[in-house]
């Protein structure tokens, strides 16, 4: 079967599996899709990795059109996701209201799996709240660093650690089975992102991309949406 291309955050891959059949009946063509963090995404983008279409952050996009990379009248934004909290479905839920209580979950951890702080949205910011928090030193040696938000997450459903956390897009934490959502970031520590598609410069499949952009976006995959993760 031809396949379309797709890279794209993490936060976006329970979605797009969400509308891969509809896609299938629509077009014929299957999509192949890598999922990651979105600058290691970008980066192969810019490398030449084959590509039809990306979904990233809304200003990884605009610097990707600015590359003459993406398309810019193909941008179409496809929904927010709040970065948060993520612990084994057998375990308690944690409840975090301030910058206190989550200072005080994080301190309690005796490991916390977070996706790359470096290349992904999520890790980016959760190495500034442990830093804004004033525990990054103290919790160093507990962090259990993943190249995604997917893996970091299914390294959790698997640790063997006593109090185990996870935070990363509550999208990927969702789409992974053995674990659960424990609520978002509190007030001064949280971050909101929007996710946004466009078609590549390169793209060999550029009216099916722009069909799978309708597909994401489209009002009657909301419902979807919202399932998945995403905020609106």
């Amino acid at each position: 079967m031809t396949t379309m291309n797709v890279l794209s955050g993490g936060a976006a891959q329970g979605l797009v599996r969400g509308v891969t059949e509809a896609f299938k009946a629509q077009t014929g063509l299957g999509i192949d899709g890598e999922f990651g963090a979105v600058g290691e995404m970008a980066d192969k983008l810019r490398a030449g990795a084959p590509a039809d279409l990306v979904i990233l952050t809304q200003a990884l996009l605009a610097r990707l059109a600015e590359e003459k990379l993406v398309v810019p009248s193909s941008i179409t934004d496809v929904g927010r996701v709040e970065t948060a909290l993520a612990v084994r479905s057998r375990d308690a839920k944690v409840t975090v209201k301030t910058e206190a209580d989550l200072r005080e979950v994080l301190r309690s951890a005796d490991a916390i799996y977070v996706p790359d702080t470096k290349a992904s949205t999520a890790g980016q910011h959760f190495a500034k709240v442990l830093d804004q928090l004033g525990i990054a030193y103290e919790v160093a040696s507990r962090l259990k660093i993943f190249p995604n938000g997917a893996t970091a997450m299914r390294e959790l459903a698997a640790s063997t650690a006593t109090r185990p956390i996870g935070c990363t897009q509550a999208t990927e934490i969702i789409a992974t089975d053995g674990i659960a959502l424990s609520g978002a970031l509190p007030p001064g520590c949280e971050l909101v992102t929007m996710y946004t598609a466009g078609v590549t410069a390169r793209a060999a499949h550029p009216k099916e991309a722009a069909a799978l952009i309708a597909l994401l976006t489209g009002a009657d995959r909301k419902d979807l949406g919202q399932r998945a993760g995403f905020t609106g």
